[in-house]
């Protein structure tokens, strides 16, 4: 079987970042998934699936609601292996394209504190598996290491600086 493309990027190198994980064509139109990758993969612990089902519910709440990009936004959900996330845009995006977008987002969960959207029993299959505390604490975390100065080092896989 042939190797997925995401599996040939080497995590080893692989820094917090937004990435251009992939793009695809259907029909005229064209999908940009995003990785927004929030921990070191295997260098620094994963977030605990509680965090990453609160990060998930309160940021496609925000992307779905963002009145420049909710019509563009097809799915905002987590990587299996919990360093971070997948963003799948319509439109061909770049990085540079969406890091305000993630930037209102983190600091929207930051700062969150009311009840979480969607973390009701008949809304969610495993609602009462949130902790707004922690997913508070990584968005600010990825906020001040990452998005509050991204550069073009995080935002092009490892191999691809030289390729802009």
């Amino acid at each position: 079987m042939e190797k997925i493309a995401s599996f040939t990027i080497n995590h080893l190198l692989l820094e917090p970042g937004v990435y251009v994980s992939r793009k695809d064509k259907i029909g005229a139109e064209t999908v940009t998934t995003f990785d927004i990758r929030m921990t070191a993969p295997n260098k620094e612990p994963v977030m605990n699936t509680a965090e990453v089902h609160t990060i998930e519910h309160l940021g496609a709440t925000f992307l779905r609601n963002d009145p420049d990009f909710r019509d563009d936004i097809i799915y905002f959900g987590p990587m299996g292996c919990r360093t971070g996330f997948y963003l799948l845009v319509a439109g061909d995006y770049e990085p540079e394209d969406i890091v305000q977008l993630l930037h209102r987002m983190f600091l929207f969960i930051q700062d969150y504190e009311d009840d979480i959207p969607g973390a009701a029993p008949d809304e969610c299959g495993n609602y009462l598996d949130q902790n707004l505390n922690m997913a508070r604490w990584h968005a600010k975390r990825f906020l001040e290491r990452t998005l509050n100065s991204i550069d073009e080092k995080h935002m092009r896989y490892p191999g691809e600086e030289d390729q802009i």
